[in-house]
């Protein structure tokens, strides 16, 4: 790892208003963790903007929190495969128009398609890969980054893997970017570190999702945590107690 670790505060839980009054954009969200922060926030009383490419599976998790008696989160589909500056750009200027502010993205969104040698790694996968996990979270960021910057207190968080598996052999593209995204993490908060907007990582310890099921075959998944524990753990760097893991991976890995 070339960020340094932090840890969550023993004990530590989101209160009703940890995120009062700010808008936060959350990418993947209707994926196991995107889902989680999602809820997460909207509980911590943010104001919450939901994208991901599947505009059905969004208006399901729309209907599942406001049928949970959450506040309606706002639907804004977006395919980061496929999206262009020019709909980042377009994101940006739409939550400037509807808010008039931007406190914090959530990058859950990833791409992985399963445990594969490099010799017969398809270059499609590949190359999505690396562009959904790290260069489409540089551009949504590179375009938001003016609200942000304008904020009193904003935060974007990445969310890595674990370098000690996703290094390995087959872990392919998706380790490669996971590997790039901590980089780029590193020197964003390097250019960063004297403004309002604050760089953070989140390192998950393994949880019940889509993707944990896909790298781990073999494993009974549901014996895993469900993402909860790892978007209450982002609802701290969101907020604004956040600034003690500033431009840390916060590492939520249990420990030996």
């Amino acid at each position: 790892m070339a960020l340094s670790f932090a840890q969550l505060p023993a004990g530590w839980s989101p209160a009703d208003d940890t995120l009062a009054g700010r808008v936060i954009l959350v990418t993947g969200a209707y994926g196991g963790l995107g889902a989680a922060v999602a809820r997460a926030a909207t509980r911590a009383g943010a104001t919450v903007v939901i994208t991901g490419r599947r505009k059905r599976q969004l208006e399901q998790l729309y209907d599942a929190m406001v049928g949970e008696g959450l506040p309606e989160p706002i639907i804004h589909p977006l395919d980061m495969e496929a999206a262009t500056p020019k709909d980042y750009e377009a994101l940006a200027d739409g939550l400037e128009r509807d808010f008039g502010r931007l406190d914090g993205i959530v990058h859950a969104a990833a791409s992985f398609n399963g445990l594969t040698p490099l010799s017969v790694h398809k270059p499609d996968d590949w190359l999505r890969a690396l562009h959904v996990n790290v260069s489409a979270p540089f551009a949504l960021t590179q375009a938001c980054m003016p609200l942000m910057t304008r904020a009193e207190d904003s935060a974007v968080v990445f969310v890595l893997d674990d370098p000690d598996l996703v290094r390995r052999a087959h872990w392919g593209g998706y380790g490669v970017s996971k590997a790039a995204l901590e980089r780029y993490a590193e020197i964003l908060h390097e250019e960063t570190e004297q403004t309002p907007m604050r760089v953070h990582a989140l390192l998950p310890g393994p949880m019940r999702t889509t993707l944990r099921r896909a790298a781990y075959f073999g494993e009974d998944t549901s014996t895993q945590p469900l993402p909860d524990a790892a978007a209450s753990a982002s609802i701290y760097l969101l907020g604004a107690q956040g600034v003690a893991a500033r431009g840390a991976a916060l590492d939520l890995r249990p420990r030996a």
